[in-house]
């Protein structure tokens, strides 16, 4: 069992700007997991936006806290506290925070196809 919370050590290690408008960690990676890339927790305060980018693996973000604005591909929706959205592999995406707290997410990310 390996279990993990944002007050590890190792998991404080690993703070990161995450495309321009949040601040991410990586909670388990490829040292934890066999199957999956990683799960990671990203915070992006009110006002800022998770700029829009492609990604080499599928992706899954879970909204934890907050209101958004999600786009992936050419679908825009708006977003909030328990929804999961699908990035399939090479997609366009981006999250903007609409709402007036911070936003909170759980992304999940499969290995990058060989």
């Amino acid at each position: 069992m390996t279990r993990r919370d944002l007050k590890h050590p190792e998991v404080k290690a690993t703070r990161y700007r995450a495309h321009g408008g949040g601040v991410a960690h990586m909670i388990l990676d490829t040292r934890h997991l066999e199957t999956l890339m990683f799960l990671a927790h990203a915070t992006v305060p009110t006002g800022n936006t998770l700029i829009g980018h492609v990604d080499p693996m599928e992706e899954i973000y879970i909204i934890q806290s907050g209101r958004g604005r999600m786009q992936v591909g050419e679908e825009v929706c708006e977003v909030e506290s328990g929804d999961a959205i699908h990035i399939p592999i090479g997609e366009f995406h981006e999250l903007a925070n609409t709402g007036e707290k911070e936003l909170t997410i759980l992304v999940v990310a499969g290995l990058i196809p060989r």
